[in-house]
């Protein structure tokens, strides 16, 4: 044995003595105490579960509507095909999906299957299911038109009655058959495919499908819902440390409920403790696990005693925790900040013993500076980036990120699948193709303007200076630079006989007069007929006579003189020709009319080049505007609009130059208007089928080797390999003959049998023969089914391509492409005839008479299916995007062509092309391959949905300071890099996340430290867990394992916790079923486990509001949601700020309607957008059919009767009984309408908030105290969002005890608004910040009474205060108690001078005038201030009670008598007699607990207490009662 090994060999022998000394030094001092306690968390949906196999074909139907049919067919009868268990069941799942899914696609259905995110794909059809309603005793039915059956001689019937029936409606996320006829009548199968009832159904309609009988559209939908619920992942879990200054624990024991105890796994991942790895340990010392799971025990209970450190000690937290993470090797350093991040309270004082080398600081410094110049990241701050697209962490869930995943592996895998390597793959990923939404110009430059003025040359601008520099020169902002120079042009198409014409140019004469630097120029659009002149006709007469004026006077009198003309016809006229003689008689009486305005008039310059430019540039109806080329949208020509717009433009064009001019790229001596005119958006016409920015791209992302010649191989192929092989086949027309990349394809879709496609040809040709960089193929779309006589061209064309040179080839074709030729072919000609010089006509004779029609039936089945085109159709296919099905009259002509290739080459053609030269493919046929390449590549780019832009980061150093993990060699990767301080919240969301990643995908992964130094306080004062799982978990026994859920293990004894839920924005999410005050978890007292259940209850429907005609959100007006059955579900109010509401809905389509009532009375809709029914129908509809947010926007008008009233006025709700059903619809029943009047005068409404068990059991008190002393009914509004299930189910009994109304209301923090991080904060929040839309308008007073009040007076005196005017009503702080005047921090500092000499009031008890509350706006005021004061964390202390003391300038608050609110800390003994209501407030000099103050406080605290215990013993007692009977009942039956 050499020494080495025998070194070795000595050290483990050592190693393992010194183990067995430490665990049993340490075993005798440590008692057999209770096993480690934990916290689990875990969220359901409210629905029942819904199977993985639908949930599959939702994943396949995103990817096509082909692969969702696939797999449909495919699993007809899985029951079958597997044994019992759920393993089985899922990984058939799997593997029949793999079948159609490529390797990282599958990865991607395995992590949809354990998010489970298209449960609520799923769901949504069940609900829409159960609006039908189903027929009884089927478990699958057909619905064709309204009408239902489940059996096939049914849907016979049903299909014959059913074109009296109106059509279904149809949502975007419906299945429908391929091959279905549109014209047919709709058949909508609900089933559950894979299921024997599904299978028979589906059968007879596919075969009525085939004979072209129906539209088959499938439906998911369950006849018996399982009764499980889905366990949810994708959001995170804060354990977070309260402060304990004040006790406020509820002292009532809790009973305990069985847990399940094998939540607790043995081989926890939280693996290392105090330097301990206990997994290596346990596989090295199997037979020590007992006394290691004691060791354990034992330093996690010394690592958890939390003794605060001091400050010099938190200094480089921040960078020791880096160091700790950077020091693990690279496969586990992720877990390491997973772990150091998510438990960081107890790592803490290990981690401050961590020495930092200063290689890892110096490079951290180095970095910085990089993302702080580059990514604007501040040290501490984190982002994330996929592929170089940002990941912003706060607003994007698991399910928006999952989005980005799916669409990069789409678009890397057609980049594979092109045989692109993998290291060009992101290259070209970088290149951004997006369609700019650029405003798209056309060319001023054309003598069918008559330019009015000339800043340059015009005498009444020479007092202007003349140099570009004055552009730089400063200005008050908004002020306009008048320079000499033609920088803005205005022009201005019209037809003199259109109404609006006089309104146009009356702004362009103000803008002439007030000397705006504005070059106006007229385009008159009138008759182009030369038999027509200016006696008979009003529209050529004013060209003439302005013609005239100009070469006699000048441009600005002819200008004056139409202005003139245009002031004599009445209002809602028309120009007529007496308008224009008068004025030309009256400024030049000696001139003889008719020889100016008359057949034989010399006037006539540019009257046919008016009609003609606006015909050439296309820029739409008349009349036009333009801003230096820009066309204005039609909404902008109205006057006042006109002028603010210009104004506007003018402005934000001046930025625009002095950029150009301070970069150099303009000087004085240039032309100004050749500048803008050479701007990449000037295109020679503007045509908005080609500008739009939706369109519809082919996939050609394939390869394969089959061509259109072989029509029986050709029509088994799917849509993808069909694209191919046309592709494949595909000989393309050049300008020359020579090995150029051209990177723009032109396909033109046509029946060239045919004047239309013949045309569209002609003009792609002449098109083709100007630029080099266009290559040109066709494909053919018979009108009819092909034969000899109907396909000469079309076979000619053919023929000549596959047997001539290129440029016979081309020379032939243009000559077929003129009538003339086609007719004599008509006629029998021999096309022999037409062959140009050079051509081998033997052996295109041989190809143009061969018997096969194979190509051309291949191009009209391709035409039918993939293009959808109807027979005869017209299109054109530019780089693989279609535009088309042209119109029978559209003119698609050569300047649209131009125009494509304009567009292609600047979004796209050429940055592809030059990354294409890069790759260097084999030299034979290399422009083909190249040119086919951009082709495809382009379609695949271009068809990605328009996101952001990708960041381009070439990072500093990754040696020391960055986790860096490589891909696998070969296989398309993602690149994620990370930037993080590992002790942030960020860092505890990352980490998971990361992690998952990791195992997801492969990934080319760093994570750089972005650490903060000089820490003053714990970076992270909270315990977290992210619930994400990569993909579904199974038990041993191959059944699932219980959901996914947050374990927190080993959580430390001494402190107080609170739980909060970190779920995506569009969740609203309520606590169910636990036992525990989760908002104060201490665990010294715990059994075992606290398992907090979870149940989403809400999906956020959000949407902005706005009125058109003010521009302005209209406040107070009602939506409402619901279903055609029921059409009132929910209801919400239009705030002021941004226009927004929400509602409250879960998957399912939705209607949205405004509220019956003032809402619909003087309002309609006007428009819609990101809703799912078509923008101009008036009913919105809206599909919930995923997890993640949805927003849209509604725009309203009002009524043309009803345009001068307003909403909230002051009378208008009295009548409106429609409300008072909506308030009775509590949870008490409804009253009778007629007494209505009565309980609306007499009902007191009480609001208030609590959270946590002691501080519902205060407003448990607090309720009682109001009740004894108040004779009026009264109404509770309780802030859902945060009681307790205990306070949930407690309060029905306790309303029917008392005899009181009550409703729980809830609203969701709206995203825009600043987020608060603290429960209390939060809670605090919305005490005052959405007043004015958590109850509804028939509630128009409201008394806010904290939870720890108590009431000793009848509070209808309160409600009937008199607020002189004022929105609500406060009571000032008491002074009467001296001894407490060092804390009264109101008499001096900032809120001295801010109240200047007004008292500060406490927020303990309000009253609120709602009615004037939303009259004056002051909910969005308060949000406002809110929002700007908020921003600084030192603002806002007491948010609830600072923001209405700091608003009392612009929200005045009536003051309350001292006497309404009695709190020993503020007010002396003797006043406590007086006291109306009395407030246990904290006291900062005692820190007494509330419930030891309440008892000495309050003489009736006690019996209140005591009178309600009793009654919760009672309800529990019959809640026993009843699960014992039902119990028996049970066993009865059996």
């Amino acid at each position: 044995m050499n020494a080495g090994s025998y070194g070795a060999g000595f050290g483990i022998g050592v190693r393992m003595w010194l183990l067995w000394v430490l665990l049993l030094s340490l075993l005798s001092a440590v008692s057999g105490g209770a096993d480690s306690k934990a916290v689990t968390t875990s969220l359901t949906t409210k629905w029942a579960d819904t199977p993985l196999l639908l949930e599959a074909s939702e994943f396949l139907a995103e990817e096509s509507q082909e692969k969702f049919w696939d797999f449909v067919e495919a699993n007809q009868n899985i029951e079958g095909e597997h044994d019992d268990t759920d393993q089985a069941y899922y990984d058939l799942i799997v593997k029949k999906a793999g079948a159609l899914l490529s390797s990282v696609q599958v990865n991607m259905l395995k992590f949809a299957l354990s998010l489970r995110a298209y449960s609520a794909t799923v769901y949504s059809f069940q609900q829409i299911a159960s609006n039908e309603p189903p027929p009884s005793g089927c478990s699958a039915f057909f619905s064709v038109h309204g009408e239902k059956t489940c059996d096939e001689e049914g849907l016979a019937t049903l299909l014959k009655s059913a074109p009296e029936r109106r059509k279904p409606y149809l949502f975007k996320g419906d299945h429908k058959y391929p091959g279905s006829n549109p014209d047919a009548p709709v058949v909508i199968l609900y089933g559950e495919f894979g299921k024997p009832d599904f299978q028979r159904l589906h059968q007879v309609i596919s075969s009525k499908v085939n004979e072209g009988l129906a539209t088959y559209v499938l439906r998911h939908y369950l006849a018996n819902p399982s009764g499980n619920k889905v366990y949810l992942s994708g959001y995170g879990v804060e354990l977070a440390i309260k402060s304990q200054e004040y006790k406020a624990k509820d002292d009532t024991q809790v009973q305990e409920a069985e847990v399940n105890a094998t939540v607790i796994g043995e081989n926890d991942p939280v693996d290392e403790v105090q330097g301990f790895l206990f997994g290596k340990l346990k596989t090295l010392y199997p037979e020590l696990k007992e006394q290691l799971k004691e060791l354990r025990k034992h330093l996690v209970e010394s690592t958890n005693d939390m003794a605060p450190l001091k400050v010099w000690q938190m200094q480089d937290l921040s960078f020791q925790t880096a160091a700790r993470i950077l020091a693990a090797p690279a496969v586990e350093a992720l877990t390491v900040m997973k772990d150091l991040s998510q438990n960081f309270p107890t790592k803490a004082r290990s981690i401050t013993k961590t020495v930092v080398n200063s290689e890892i600081r110096k490079e951290i410094g180095e970095n910085q500076k990089f993302f702080k110049g580059t990514l604007g990241l501040q040290p501490g701050d984190s982002a994330l980036f996929i592929n170089g697209l940002h990941i912003d962490l706060d607003t994007q869930d698991i399910f928006s990120v999952f989005e980005v995943l799916r669409s990069e592996a789409r678009v890397m895998e057609g980049l594979r699948s092109l045989h692109i390597d993998t290291p060009y793959i992101h290259d070209i990923l970088k290149l951004n193709v997006q369609p700019s939404d650029s405003d798209y110009a056309v060319d001023i430059r054309n003598s069918a303007i008559s330019w009015i003025n000339n800043l340059e040359t015009d005498h009444r601008y020479s007092s202007w200076p003349y140099n570009v520099q004055e552009l730089l020169r400063p200005t008050f902002p908004g002020v306009i630079r008048q320079i000499r120079k033609n920088f803005h042009n205005l022009v201005i198409i019209l037809e003199p006989t259109q109404e609006n014409a006089a309104e146009l140019l009356s702004v362009a004469e103000m803008f002439y007069a007030n000397n705006i630097p504005l070059r106006i120029g007229l385009v008159f659009v009138v008759s182009d007929e030369d038999d027509i002149d200016g006696m008979q006709d009003a529209g050529v007469a004013l060209v003439r006579a302005y013609n005239y004026i100009s070469d006699e006077v000048d441009s600005q009198s002819a200008f004056e003189a139409v202005i003139s003309m245009f002031n004599r016809v009445p209002i809602g006229g028309k120009l007529s020709v007496g308008d224009v003689v008068k004025v030309l008689e009256k400024r030049f009486p000696y001139v003889e009319v008719s020889s100016v305005l008359g057949a034989d008039s010399s006037y006539d310059s540019n009257r046919k080049e008016g009609r003609a430019y606006y015909q050439q540039t296309g820029v739409g109806p008349l009349p036009v505007v333009m801003y230096n080329g820009i066309p204005y949208q039609r909404e902008q020509l109205d006057p006042d609009e006109l002028e603010t717009v210009t104004m506007q433009k003018i402005l934000e064009t001046t930025s625009f130059y002095q950029r150009a001019v301070y970069l150099g790229e303009l000087a004085t001596d240039h032309d100004v208007v050749d500048f803008i005119m050479n701007q990449p958006n000037v295109v020679p016409r503007i045509n908005p089928r080609v500008l739009s920015t939706s369109r519809t791209y082919l996939d050609l992302s394939d390869t394969n080797n089959f061509f259109v010649d072989d029509y029986a191989r050709f029509s088994t192929l799917d849509t993808k390999e069909k694209s191919t092989a046309v592709a494949n086949s595909m000989n393309y027309m050049t300008k020359k003959d020579d090995g150029y990349i051209r990177p723009v394809t032109f396909w033109v879709v046509g029946d060239f049998d045919k004047p239309s496609g013949r045309q569209l040809l002609y003009d792609a040709i002449r098109h083709m023969k100007t630029s080099n960089n266009v290559r040109l193929g066709m494909i053919n779309n018979p009108s009819a089914a092909p034969s000899a006589e109907t396909s000469r061209l079309a076979r000619a064309i053919w023929a000549a391509m596959q047997t001539q040179s290129a440029n016979n080839a081309k020379n032939f074709i243009t000559k077929l492409a003129k009538e003339d030729t086609a007719a004599a072919l008509e006629t029998g000609v021999d096309i022999g005839e037409f062959a140009v010089g050079g051509m081998d006509v033997s052996l295109f004779k041989d190809a143009y008479e061969g018997p096969k029609f194979d190509f051309l039936l291949s191009h009209a089945a391709y035409c039918r299916d993939v293009l959808k085109l109807k027979k005869g159709q017209n299109a054109v296919i530019s780089n693989g995007r279609i535009i088309g099905p042209l119109e029978e009259e559209e003119v698609f002509n050569q300047d649209d062509f131009l125009l494509l290739e304009s567009i292609i080459l600047k979004t796209s053609g050429e940055r592809i092309k030059s990354k294409v030269q890069q790759f260097g493919i084999e030299e034979d046929r290399i422009s083909l391959r190249a040119s086919d390449l951009v082709m495809k590549v382009d379609a695949l780019l271009s068809s990605q949905p328009k996101g952001e832009a990708r960041v381009e980061y070439d990072f500093a150093d990754d040696r020391y300071s960055a986790v860096k993990i490589r891909p696998k060699e070969g296989d398309v990767y993602f690149d994620v890099v990370a930037v993080v301080d590992p002790v942030t919240r960020d860092a505890q969301k990352l980490a998971p996340l990361l992690l998952v990643l990791k195992q997801l995908v492969n990934v080319n992964l760093r994570v750089f430290m972005n650490c903060q130094s000089k820490l003053s306080e714990i970076p992270l004062k909270s315990f977290y867990r992210h619930v994400l799982e990569p993909e579904v978990a199974f038990q041993a026994d191959g059944s699932f394992s219980p959901g996914p859920m947050a374990r927190f293990l080993d959580m430390p004894q001494s402190p107080l916790f609170t739980l909060n839920l970190n779920t995506p924005e569009s969740w609203m999410v309520e606590s169910v079923h636990t036992r525990y005050d989760l908002d104060n978890i201490y665990m010294e007292e715990v059994e075992n486990i606290v398992a907090a259940e979870y149940e989403l209850e809400h999906l956020l429907l959000e949407g902005h509001c706005f009125d058109v005609s003010s521009g302005q959100p209209p406040r107070g007006l009602q939506f409402t949601l619901g279903t055609a059955s029921e059409p009132v579900i929910m209801d919400t109010i239009v705030m002021a700020n941004l226009g927004y509401f929400q509602l409250k809905a879960n998957p399912g389509a939705w209607i949205l309607k405004m509220r019956k009532g003032r809402s619909d009375e003087i309002y309609k809709i006007y428009s819609h957008e990101g809703t799912d029914s078509p923008a101009e129908s008036d009913d919105i509809i809206v599909v919930l059919n995923n997890f993640k947010s949805r927003i849209i926007k509604v725009k309203v008008q009002k009524k043309p009767d009803k345009f001068n009233e307003e909403l909230l006025s002051d009378a208008t709700e009295e009548s409106d009984a429609g409300f008072w059903k909506s308030l009775a619809r509590g949870f008490t029943g409804g009253g009778k309408p007629e007494e209505l009047k009565q309980e609306k005068d007499d009902v007191i409404n009480i609001f208030s908030v609590a959270s946590g068990h002691l501080y519902e059991r205060f407003l448990r008190i607090m309720m009682l105290s109001v009740l004894k002393n108040t004779k009026t009914p009264v109404k509770f509004w309780f802030l859902k969002n945060y009681l307790s299930p205990t306070f949930k189910e407690f309060i029905p009994h306790m309303a029917k005890q008392y005899g009181f109304q009550y409703e729980l209301v809830q609203y969701k923090w709206p995203r825009w608004l600043h987020q608060q991080t603290e429960k209390q904060r939060i809670i605090w929040g919305y005490k005052i910040l959405f007043l004015d839309v958590l109850f509804p308008l028939a509630v128009d007073k409201i008394l806010f009474v904290d939870a720890d009040q108590i009431v000793r007076t009848d509070l209808k005196e309160l409600r009937d205060f008199d607020l002189e005017g004022a929105p609500y009503g406060y009571t000032p702080f008491c002074e009467s108690r001296k001894e407490m005047d060092g804390y009264r921090f109101w008499k001096s500092g900032y809120w001295a001078g801010h109240l200047a000499g007004r008292r500060y009031h406490i927020s303990a008890l309000y009253v609120v005038d709602l009615k004037k509350f939303r009259k004056i706006a002051a909910g969005d005021r308060l949000r406002g201030q809110y929002q700007g004061l908020s921003q600084d964390p030192n603002s806002l202390s007491n948010l609830d009670q600072d923001l209405p003391n700091n608003m009392i300038h612009q929200v005045p608050i009536k003051s309350l008598p001292q006497e309404w609110l009695w709190c020993e800390t503020w007010c002396d003994d003797s006043t406590k007699r007086s006291a109306k209501t009395i407030d246990l407030c904290n006291n900062p000099m005692t820190k007494e607990p509330k419930l030891q103050a309440a008892v000495r406080i309050v003489a009736e605290w006690t019996d209140y207490d005591q009178e309600i215990k009793r009654l919760q013993t009672r309800v529990q007692e019959r809640v026993n009662h009843t699960k014992k009977t039902q119990g028996t009942d049970v066993h009865t039956e059996l």
